[in-house]
């Protein structure tokens, strides 16, 4: 069963956010639109450069009203002795939630078993609670925090625009599409 238009379930697990070891759950991510991204684990190699990469777009995100929340099976602890020995990682001022029992990574379908660890895994929110979008990718493929960026843009977008659609490689202020049945065989 895919994970779209599902509303998320219940958690919750504790964050370093601003220096501080604060709770999150599911009520965190209601009420604005949200990023829940999942990566394999602290002190590894593509994982600083997808979050030093969201960090770097992270006032972009903010101004649209969106929260990130990176994830891993690591503890908040962890992610603190992470945060002060890294220079990338010392740049994240978003929630990074601690996931050490694996149940959140189980409630977004990115658990790997074998290893205790998650797949990448983007879930853009909305705040609602509904997951609008879910990619998860290899751990060997790294994500782009602008392609995620413009993908949250087009979910806003017909979010607040009932009866129109994103096409490919839509930007924010570029044509949308009325799905009828004129359009059949015309594009």
């Amino acid at each position: 069963m895919s994970l779209i238009n599902s509303t998320i379930k219940s958690f919750k697990t504790t964050a370093l956010h601003d220096g501080k070891f604060v709770p999150v759950s599911e009520a965190n991510l209601k009420g604005q639109w949200s990023v829940v991204f999942f990566y394999p684990a602290d002190f590894t190699f593509v994982c600083p450069t997808e979050l030093g990469d969201l960090a770097d777009n992270y006032d972009t995100f903010k101004a649209l009203g969106v929260e990130i929340y990176s994830v891993s099976t690591d503890t908040h602890f962890a992610h603190k002795a992470w945060h002060d020995s890294s220079d990338t990682i010392s740049k994240i001022r978003y929630p990074m939630l601690g996931d050490p029992t694996g149940a959140l990574a189980r409630n977004f379908d990115v658990m790997v078993e074998e290893s205790g660890l998650a797949l990448r895994g983007t879930f853009v929110i909305n705040p609602e609670g509904q997951i609008k979008i879910a990619e998860i990718h290899d751990d060997g493929i790294g994500r782009d925090a602008r392609e995620l960026l413009r993908k949250v843009q087009a979910a806003q977008y017909v979010a607040a625009h009932p009866g129109q659609v994103c096409p490919a490689k839509w930007t924010p202020g570029a044509e949308t599409l009325a799905p009828s049945l004129d359009l059949v065989g015309k594009i």
